[in-house]
């Protein structure tokens, strides 16, 4: 995008309006009043954003709103919308990753059946839990409780929206559990993931209901069906078994699953607001040549 007079402006309204919420935050962040000024600067931002995007398919498609609405008063979290604003003005285009990410999440959901709604990570979370924020919302038909999916696999769960933002757990938090089935067998269990915590980062832990299943590295996993499709979808490539934890006759038949989505390097994801009414089953799947990378 080309800096001309009107941008710089719309830039510079932004900062001030940014700078006024910093300062207020400071003083009473519970305040109904401050609420209001919220949502009202964060919808002004968003159309300030929105009007000087380019007029192309995919970023009007995919990056109509992108800023994050301040819900809980603290500064740093004004200060990282801030950050985020200024990076939206000064993009034109979407970077070749995200083309990638964008081009394999499509081929994904096409596969799958499933109807998505595509949008952009404006924001890691840096509490306990591990999340991403989006820059689509309520406004968009986005609501708690959808599936996310990312360009190779499943990303998360929508846990809050507001108009034009939302915010997903993602399926590598020490909180997330999500129901999955094997491949081939449609054995059933769930993975959690492990957090912020060094041992098996990156990793998501198995527990297989049967106990005498034979676990194999290798196998590959999808989401299993959940009540009217809330919180995952089924049929959504979650991973492959790295490493098997113990052998059949235990309790539960536990291993380490290697997730096919990088949590820490997304992009462009897909929020599941509808699906052709039946599973996929595996058919979504990479290649078993593809998923033992």
């Amino acid at each position: 995008m080309r800096d001309t007079r009107s941008s710089r402006l719309l830039l510079a309204a932004a900062l001030i309006t940014a700078l006024a919420l910093i300062a207020i935050s400071y003083q009473n962040a519970s305040a109904p009043l401050l609420r209001g000024i919220r949502n009202v600067a964060g919808s002004a931002l968003g159309g300030a954003e929105r009007a000087i995007s380019p007029v192309t398919a995919p970023v009007a498609r995919f990056l109509r709103s992108g800023v994050v609405a301040a819900g809980n008063g603290q500064v740093t979290a004004l200060q990282r919308q801030l950050t985020t604003l200024r990076a939206q003005v000064g993009a034109a285009q979407l970077t070749k990753a995200e083309y990638r990410q964008l081009d394999q999440l499509l081929r994904t959901s096409g596969t799958g059946g499933y109807r998505v709604l595509a949008a952009s990570v404006i924001a890691f979370g840096q509490g306990f839990q591990q999340t991403v924020t989006l820059n689509a919302g309520t406004a968009q038909g986005v609501r708690p409780e959808q599936t996310v999916l990312g360009p190779a696999g499943l990303a998360g769960r929508v846990i809050a929206a507001t108009g034009q933002t939302c915010t997903v757990l993602l399926a590598s938090d020490a909180g997330s559990v999500v129901g999955v089935r094997l491949e081939p067998s449609g054995q059933i269990g769930w993975v959690t993931g492990y957090g912020r915590t060094a041992d098996h980062a990156g990793l998501l832990k198995l527990q297989i209901l049967d106990p005498a299943t034979v676990l194999t590295p290798g196998e590959q996993l999808v989401t299993a069906a959940s009540m009217n499709d809330r919180p995952f979808v089924p049929g959504i490539p979650v991973g492959v078994i790295a490493a098997v934890l113990n052998r059949a006759g235990t309790l539960t038949a536990q291993a380490l699953v290697r997730p096919y989505a990088d949590f820490t390097a997304l992009d462009v994801v897909g929020i599941v607001i509808g699906s052709a009414g039946h599973s996929p089953s595996f058919a979504v799947l990479p290649p078993p040549s593809k998923a033992r990378r």
